[in-house]
């Protein structure tokens, strides 16, 4: 069956569904690139993203042509569990200086989130952009000292798992 097909199938909930999609298609050649135009896809970019985010931790590579067009869907993105799957891709992926605008674009849309993941994983890329981009740093410093102030007690123990990583 088609991976396409695959994930339009799958329920919207069972994580083991996903998993099993995974395993199949997984060590395909062309499995990262064939999710990429589906992040586009409101009925499809869930799962995609689920995928894609298995897929990078477990050592799958993009291209650098294919990591451009990952970022190039982030404007494309609004529902939130997309955006946080996407989030925690990011430390997975390289940000090209022609990229560093439409990722702190999104970093800055994910940021007041009602959701706390979201923001949790915003803050992180956050951090993620200032380690590629050094411009960032200053910026990720305060929203990071920021964050353990205003935030919710499960965001502020993401920013303190980020603040160890620098140690």
């Amino acid at each position: 069956m088609k991976l396409q097909q695959e994930i339009a199938n799958w329920d919207g909930k069972s994580a083991e569904a996903l998993q099993a999609i995974y395993d199949c298609h997984g060590l395909e050649a062309e499995f990262g690139a064939a999710l990429i135009p589906l992040l586009k896809e409101p009925n499809l970019a869930r799962g995609a993203s689920w995928l894609l985010k298995l897929y990078l931790e477990e050592g799958g590579v993009l291209s650098s042509a294919e990591v451009k067009r990952v970022f190039q869907s982030l404007s494309e993105v609004e529902e939130w569990e997309t955006r946080l799957h996407l989030l925690q891709s990011l430390p997975y992926l390289t940000i090209g200086k022609r990229d560093v605008k439409q990722v702190e674009a999104f970093l800055r849309r994910c940021l007041p989130s009602e959701n706390k993941f979201v923001r949790a994983w915003a803050y992180n890329g956050f951090y993620e952009l200032s380690l590629q981009h050094p411009q960032f740093k200053a910026e990720a410093d305060q929203l990071l000292e920021q964050a353990l102030e205003d935030e919710a007690a499960s965001v502020k123990a993401r920013v303190r798992n980020i603040l160890k990583q620098r140690l």
